[in-house]
């Protein structure tokens, strides 16, 4: 079982350079700070659920759980008989600002029944979001950005690491973003396949990172509001489709 490390510290970073290329421009590998384990794969210690219509720390029908060592977004004792937008989210407990995460992800199985056919093997991790305490009771997501998760479907045509913004701004390429899906050009993985997705935040530049690839870059984070976006929360999605994350990792940059 890996040790888990707790965070102390948040610092700043020297700003970082915009890059094209396919690989991200900083070599984080001779950073001093370690990478940090953010789940011990027993249990859920350290992490928190928000579902619409409960209130924080309450995980209906066990939808979250731990399975062969990885978070796992399961339906199996789901109650109602149709899913009607029963969104959830599982957030790390530490507030960060600078930082490089990463983990694998995958989905498998069926599709919850009634869900909407948009949310077929959707996931993500949502970043720079709100506490669990500061989401309202019936807010379905974190106001926030969203590094997006999808598998492929019939088309073919699917693509994965694509930037979701609700409540939120962004600039892409020097042009201000305010429509919630931003798409990469990254195609989706096979249904049950493992991708490697990390993210690196760098005093308010964002890269997103497929399998080693640079997919999506873009910078300006702020609220609705135009209030900066310079800190959050991560969490992992729940939002209808059974879903595993294992190797989740954190380094904090300095």
């Amino acid at each position: 079982m890996k040790k888990i490390i707790t965070l102390t510290t948040i610092t700043l970073l020297h700003t970082l350079p915009l890059t094209a290329i396919s690989c991200p421009q900083h070599d984080h590998s001779n950073d001093h700070n370690p990478w940090i384990t953010l789940f011990n794969e027993q249990n859920l210690d350290g992490w928190t659920p928000k579902f619409n219509g409960h209130p924080p720390g309450e995980n209906p029908d066990n939808i979250f759980r731990v399975i062969d060592g990885a978070i796992t977004v399961t339906y199996q004792d789901f109650s109602p008989p149709t899913f009607k937008a029963h969104f959830g989210n599982l957030i790390y407990n530490q507030p960060l600002t600078n930082y490089h995460f990463k983990c694998d992800y995958r989905f498998f199985g069926e599709q919850a029944p009634g869900a909407s056919s948009w949310a077929f093997a959707n996931s993500g991790a949502m970043l720079h979001g709100e506490s669990p305490q500061q989401m309202g009771i019936d807010q379905p997501h974190p106001t926030s950005l969203e590094f997006q998760f999808l598998a492929q479907d019939d088309t073919g045509e699917r693509v994965t690491g694509s930037i979701c913004s609700p409540g939120t701004y962004l600039d892409l390429n020097g042009q201000t973003i305010k429509k919630h899906v931003t798409k990469s050009q990254k195609l989706a993985r096979p249904l049950g396949e493992w991708v490697t997705a990390e993210v690196i935040i760098h005093n308010g530049t964002v890269q997103h990172i497929i399998n080693g690839e640079i997919v999506i870059e873009y910078n300006n984070l702020r609220r609705d509001d135009g209030t900066p976006l310079t800190h959050g929360y991560i969490s992992l999605q729940a939002e209808s489709h059974p879903c595993q994350f294992r190797n989740i990792q954190l380094k904090i940059l300095d």
